[in-house]
């Protein structure tokens, strides 16, 4: 009797397994290992089960896009400034600065300041697509349209200068419409001109806190001019940083700025040497307001500090001269960024709680 062989069913999958002692790459660990790799890289491009749905980025409301459009951080400098230069004016004239008209003043500032922002990224929409950090701005990604940021952007700036020229005084209202045409007009066409569009650029930069003692005392004065004069030097080292932070981005779009310059080193050489020179110029600036009676001597003393601690950073910045390509010269630079922001809040807070006047409630 003949007997027939019983069938063990196989519990393998369905790829044939190759016997060790047979498979060619076993003896070779360096094709064993590309195995590997190709075995997980089709693991991980393995196609969603079906029945799945991938999640669709969401799409930013209308609100969002406005915040981006307004650039809060910026805004923000802006109003802070003023407010400062407001206070300092109102003392000036003794009168108490926590009044309606500084809430006035800052309402119309605003408004321009937004309608400027606004503007700006109008002209700069396909500039924009071409940087990581600004392509996904409303603009640039096509979720508002030019019309629509366009008519945005003058209503605003109209309806600020003129808001701010019937409720304050007629100059407060003329030196923040220059501001914002010289700013939109003037700057940003520049910037893919030439790098001296960073010189230019720093007069707007620098006026709000003249535009806020206007706003209280209706004149141009010499404490005003100092304050102007504050916040323009401010900007060249806060402006080398940023510029070195994101030069790869700026030439990639095109954007002239001594940062994007060939060769790096001779950009980091001409960068290094711009913010040294007016980082050394901000101490004597600083303590203009001093020698001009809108201050004391403990505003003197602080000024003084925070002064020395602006050029030690920016001495610290100098470190890019090392290797301007390396990932280290952006910490540097974000070191010396984050150190100007925290700078000029401080240096006027001092400003205002040393201020010489009578401060009534």
């Amino acid at each position: 009797m003949i007997r027939r062989s019983r069938r063990i069913p196989c519990r393998t999958s369905h790829i044939t397994a190759i016997p060790p002692h047979h498979n060619p790459n076993f003896r070779n660990p360096r094709n064993a290992l590309s195995l590997k790799t190709v075995a997980t890289s089709v693991t991980t491009r393995a196609e969603p089960a079906i029945g799945t749905k991938t999640a669709a980025p969401a799409r930013p409301s209308l609100l969002a896009d406005y915040a981006t459009l307004f650039k809060p951080r910026v805004s923000l400098m802006v109003l802070i400034t003023a407010a400062g230069g407001f206070y300092l004016g109102s003392l000036r004239s003794g009168i108490s600065p926590f009044n309606i008209g500084a809430l006035q003043a800052l309402i119309g500032i605003a408004i321009v300041t937004i309608g400027s922002s606004v503007l700006n990224q109008a002209l700069e929409r396909r500039t924009d697509t071409l940087m990581r950090r600004t392509a996904t701005r409303p603009m640039a990604a096509g979720r508002i349209g030019l019309a629509h940021g366009l008519v945005l952007g003058f209503a605003a700036i109209f309806l600020g200068s003129l808001y701010l020229a019937h409720e304050t005084n007629v100059l407060t209202g003329t030196l923040t419409l220059l501001t914002a045409v010289s700013y939109v007009a003037i700057y940003t066409p520049l910037k893919r001109v030439t790098t001296i569009n960073t010189f230019i650029g720093a007069f707007p930069g620098a006026l709000p806190p003249l535009i806020g003692w206007t706003a209280a005392r209706g004149i141009i004065e010499w404490p005003g001019v100092a304050l102007f004069a504050i916040l323009f030097v401010w900007q060249f080292p806060h402006f080398m940083a940023i510029g070195w932070m994101y030069r790869e981005d700026y030439a990639r779009a095109g954007i002239k700025l001594t940062a994007t310059q060939i060769p790096a080193k001779g950009a980091a050489q001409m960068a290094v040497a711009q913010a040294l020179f007016y980082a050394v110029l901000m101490i004597p600036v600083a303590l203009w307001p001093v020698a001009l009676g809108t201050t004391g001597f403990i505003y003197a003393a602080v000024a003084t500090i925070l002064s020395i601690y602006y050029l030690g950073y920016t001495l610290r910045f100098a470190r890019i001269l090392r290797d301007p390509v390396s990932e280290i010269s952006r910490i540097y630079a974000r070191d010396l960024l984050r150190a100007s922001v925290i700078f000029l809040p401080l240096l006027l807070i001092a400003m205002m709680l040393d201020a010489k006047g009578r401060l009534l409630f």
